[in-house]
């Protein structure tokens, strides 16, 4: 527990720590991956190049500060952070090694104004949050180890097939041949990829599983990531499992991680509403089968965006949902449709999702929507939602990537 001086201190420095707050996370990613450079295996440098790690980190901050009296608040952000620690194997002394510089970046850039009394509060309020933290990974840990076939770390899977999906999309199906079962894994979850790459050491990649729980394999449907242009390179390690790996080779993965999951018996209350944008198709599909292989009651829509039929992935899957059950719609929403699209009619429409779509396919005053894809297409579902009125309790989203703000 935080001490009364603690909370009050933490509370005053707040505004002052906001308003710095990129600036200070800027200089503790620089002075960590400088001093300890052996962390620097963590952490996708994509993301810090965009500058996107660092946002993230700098709402977590202000999140945090701003709940300090109210820590229970923090629970689903807690989960997010201890998932996805656990997907890249974090351990109990990797903490010592964020505090201290997140301490010398505060005194750093606000200068006279971090005093020793408040280095001193911030060090005992990260301290109490690195402690909730490491109690929550170790539980996952546990779980994840406790399982038929569990593991901890890495554990070599077998490219059993790997299939095209679209001009982009290419699934991979992982299996073991060890003697040791796969542990189920929750709809919407993500196994982590490790690849030594031969030219260009990086980070693990975190693939969001693709089909439902229960099925003997892991799959993983990963979409080949082109550079923005000519002069930027494309997704290092998309690219490598697209053009280098094969069926037969084998690929170091971590057990399941992730808090974007479905029950389906909490499901069966009311409706469920699945809106995918691209490649964001993967947590939903598994989420959606897994619904419908349990005879899920509640009705259930699907709605898959894409640009066309070409980068149109895993459309002949969300399809058969309709087929497997009566309660059960679908729609294919194409923003650039190709005249043979149409003329074929691949899609219901064209055109982007819209607030009329919603208000008049969907049951949008009692359903749970659950919503991934490229931000822009999330932030417009986002404000869609909110202005029909739709609770934050019934809107459920994942990024790919650092955490983001959906709103301004």
């Amino acid at each position: 527990m935080l001490s009364e001086k603690t909370i009050e201190i933490v509370k005053q420095i707040t505004p002052a720590v906001a308003a710095n707050a990129e600036t200070i996370t800027c200089k503790f990613y620089q002075r960590m991956f400088a001093e300890n450079p052996e962390v620097k295996a963590f952490f996708n440098q994509a993301h810090q190049h965009s500058g996107g790690q660092q946002k993230a980190l700098a709402g977590a901050i202000c999140a945090y500060f701003s709940n300090i009296d109210n820590l229970e608040a923090l629970g689903p952000a807690v989960e997010l952070v201890a998932q996805k620690h656990c997907s890249l194997g974090i351990q109990p002394e990797h903490y010592p090694i964020v505090g201290k510089h997140l301490l010398a970046a505060i005194k750093e850039v606000m200068g006279e104004g971090a005093t020793e009394e408040v280095l001193g509060a911030a060090g005992e309020a990260y301290g109490v949050l690195a402690e909730i933290c490491i109690g929550r990974e170790n539980e996952i840990y546990q779980q994840q180890k406790s399982q038929p076939g569990g593991w901890n770390g890495y554990r070599e899977l077998v490219v059993d097939r790997k299939v095209p999906e679209s001009d982009e999309v290419t699934s991979f199906y992982l299996i073991a041949d060890d003697g040791q079962p796969l542990p189920d894994h929750l709809p919407g979850q993500y196994i982590t990829v490790q690849i030594e790459h031969p030219v260009t050491p990086t980070s693990p990649r975190n693939y969001s599983l693709s089909d439902q729980p229960g099925t003997g394999y892991y799959r993983i449907s990963v979409k080949r990531e082109a550079g923005a242009d000519d002069d930027t390179p494309g997704g290092l390690i998309s690219n490598y499992l697209h053009d280098a790996i094969s069926p037969g080779d084998r690929i170091s993965v971590g057990p399941p991680c992730g808090e974007f999951t479905i029950c389906p018996m909490r499901a069966a209350d009311r409706p469920v509403v699945f809106l995918a944008g691209g490649i964001g198709i993967t947590p939903l599909l598994s989420m959606a089968k897994t619904l419908v292989a349990a005879k899920t009651e509640a009705p259930i829509y699907f709605l898959q965006a894409a640009r066309n039929g070409n980068v149109h992935a895993l459309g002949s899957e969300v399809q058969e949902l309709a087929t497997r059950g009566a309660n059960v719609q679908t729609r294919v929403l194409y923003d650039s449709p190709s005249e043979s699209d149409l003329a074929e009619r691949k899609c219901h429409a064209a055109g982007r999702i819209s607030k009329e779509l919603i208000q008049d396919w969907t049951p949008f005053a009692t359903a749970d929507f659950y919503f991934c894809g490229p931000k822009p297409f999330m932030a417009s579902v986002h404000s869609i939602l909110k202005d029909l009125g739709v609770d934050d309790s019934r809107m459920h989203f994942e990024f790919f990537g650092p955490k983001a703000e959906l709103t301004a």
